[in-house]
């Protein structure tokens, strides 16, 4: 898994949406967008695509794209219509792009065709934490409870979708 992050001006979402989907099946690779406020670090988006990978080996999936799949893990829900409210939308947004692919050739490749889309900038690591914390229903409370870091606790969450199958 590779990421690609940075700001978008996006004007016309299924145009963005069918350049990535282009890049995916150039490079052979799963690429899914989100908008960089619903991340919680970058271990959220391994466990995503960890957990995905394992639902398409398993034949346990519930999307037939691996991008979707990835997207479902990382929102925590079975629901599409719900987890495409941490994808992008038009409107400028800090993003980040998950990049998975079978060789790492082909993610790298993937990675640059990504980037220049976007305007250089690192979105990774500076989730909004309200946003977090709404989304995937956690309280101040919960945090102050454990030793567990936020991408802990969301992490957590991305595990449960599959007990909850």
């Amino acid at each position: 898994m590779k990421l690609a992050e940075g700001r978008a001006n996006i004007d016309d979402i299924d145009d963005f949406l069918s350049r990535l989907r282009a890049i995916a099946d150039e490079f052979g690779c799963a690429i899914q967008a989100f908008d960089a406020r619903y991340v919680a670090g970058r271990k959220h988006l391994e466990s995503a695509v960890e957990h995905a990978n394992r639902a398409f080996e398993r034949e346990e999936n519930v999307a037939h794209d691996p991008a979707v799949e990835i997207l479902l893990y990382a929102a925590g829900r079975r629901q599409i219509n719900q987890a495409l409210e941490m994808g992008v939308s038009e409107g400028e947004q800090q993003i980040v792009v998950v990049i998975d692919g079978l060789r790492e050739e082909q993610e790298v490749a993937a990675v640059e065709a990504v980037s220049d889309l976007l305007e250089p900038g690192e979105s990774l690591g500076n989730p909004d934490r309200e946003t977090v914390f709404d989304f995937f229903e956690i309280s101040e409370r919960e945090l102050n409870a454990t030793t567990a870091t936020l991408a802990d606790l969301v992490c957590e969450r991305v595990a449960l979708l599959e007990v909850d199958k």
